[in-house]
């Protein structure tokens, strides 16, 4: 799983990171809500967990902002507040679970994993893509414009969902290389403009409203 810890304090941060990592997550970390907020609306985590007491943006105030920008990725709060006032707080401010301080490393874990497993019967990749009069079938792995079916190559399709996934948000050539094809550390290829190249071709050189657009200097976006 692909996992953030926001966490301040770093003897605790150390602990959770190490625990995780040891069990085959891809974990990453962010020490304050600014930095935690850049990174999810700009990366796809499996789940966030997230402290409500950090030193600029709380977690509470993170949970709210992420909900009204229709980010629904799911959120465990870890809170040294064990009231029930607190943890309705919590979960009103669209978190998923909770988790009092101090807690067993175990049962941590054991609310991560029911996390991205009930996110991923909610998000099951049969649901269906519309941005404009593009359509993306995930189950059939079928792409429509305007009614019209458009044969991609399975990465060009990887490409196209990725984009899609996250409309209207600049993804960067290193994004893109890390999710799409794994890659995170040669910046020198060009194989994402090629392959946006491509697309183009596909996607929006028949049609009239271009859907894929550069952002110089920072990347991709796809939007109407």
């Amino acid at each position: 799983m692909k996992l953030l810890i926001v966490e301040d304090e770093p003897h605790l941060l150390s602990i959770i990171r190490r625990g995780l990592s040891e069990n085959d997550n891809e974990v990453s970390v962010a020490q304050n809500g600014t930095t935690a907020l850049e990174m999810i609306l700009n990366e796809d985590f499996d789940v966030v967990i997230l402290d409500i007491m950090l030193p600029d943006i709380n977690g509470i105030e993170i949970c709210k902002k992420l909900r009204a920008e229709k980010n629904f990725v799911p959120i465990l709060l870890l809170t040294a507040l064990g009231t029930t006032e607190n943890i309705v707080t919590g979960l009103n401010s669209g978190a998923d679970d909770y988790l009092v301080k101090p807690f067993k490393f175990t049962e941590l874990e054991a609310r991560i994993a029911a996390l991205a497993r009930r996110s991923s019967q909610k998000h099951q990749p049969n649901s269906l893509i519309q941005i404009d009069d593009l359509e993306i079938d995930n189950r059939a792995k079928s792409v429509k414009r305007n009614g019209e079916v458009i044969q991609l190559t399975a990465k060009e399709f990887k490409l196209l969902q990725y984009l899609a996934n996250n409309p209207e948000i600049i993804l960067s050539r290193e994004q893109i290389l890390d999710n799409v094809w794994g890659i995170s550390f040669d910046m020198n290829t060009n194989v994402v403009d090629v392959y946006i190249n491509y697309l183009r071709n596909k996607i929006d050189k028949p049609f009239q409203n271009k859907l894929i657009h550069t952002i110089k200097g920072l990347g991709y976006i796809l939007k109407p």
